[in-house]
């Protein structure tokens, strides 16, 4: 349990780190493609779409755990169509955000650092849950996608019950992409004004 803890605790901090240095890269740097407006665009428009559907996914996703997380099993909602829903639409939020910059060399960075560290972090939270819930979990486990989501499982309630102090705290970190997405744009206005020097180019 202490090793779960461990990796529990740390792993807002790396998340902060590796968006730090994400940020620095995009401060200093220029995409290669915006000398070709098409490919640009086109990444662009797909950046926006993954922040879009990334922000609403995690909103939903937000509002069936906030207030239950660990202590109640979650199967429905996003969460009957796979395990770890909240982490997929950050996924396609973070690659979004990486699209953003008009390149691709950032998102595919992104991609890798999230297929290297986060089914690490998956498989500590499922120990973690299969020792509070047991045979329910395991139950769950069999029945349910750990990552892609299978859309014939969903099961939704008419009504659900959500504790809006948690949720309100839900609603801001579900704009982060958005953000970050605004933050993209600005910086490349500043680049454009000559204000932040550009050392380097992305592919």
């Amino acid at each position: 349990m202490k090793r779960i803890d461990f990796f529990q605790n740390k792993r807002k901090m790396i998340t902060w780190i590796f968006a730090f240095v994400l940020i620095i890269i995009i401060l200093f740097s220029e995409s290669h493609w915006e000398k070709i407006s098409i490919f640009s665009d086109i990444f662009f428009l797909v950046g926006a779409i993954l922040v879009g559907i990334s922000t609403i996914g995690r909103l939903w996703c937000s509002m069936y755990i906030s207030g239950y997380k660990t202590n109640t099993l979650i199967t429905i909602g996003p969460y009957s169509m796979c395990r770890n829903p909240l982490y997929l639409f950050s996924l396609l939020g973070a690659v979004g955000v990486g699209l953003a910059t008009e390149s691709l060399i950032l998102p595919f960075i992104i991609l890798i650092c999230f297929l290297i560290y986060y089914p690490f972090v998956i498989r500590e939270e499922e120990k973690r849950l299969s020792q509070i819930h047991g045979k329910e979990f395991q139950n769950y486990c069999r029945k349910t996608p750990r990552f892609f989501p299978s859309f014939s499982l969903l099961n939704e309630p008419e009504q659900y019950i959500v504790v809006p102090k948690v949720f309100k705290k839900s609603l801001f970190d579900a704009l982060w992409f958005i953000w970050l997405f605004g933050i993209i744009e600005i910086v490349e206005a500043l680049h454009e004004w000559r204000i932040i020097p550009i050392f380097f180019r992305l592919y």
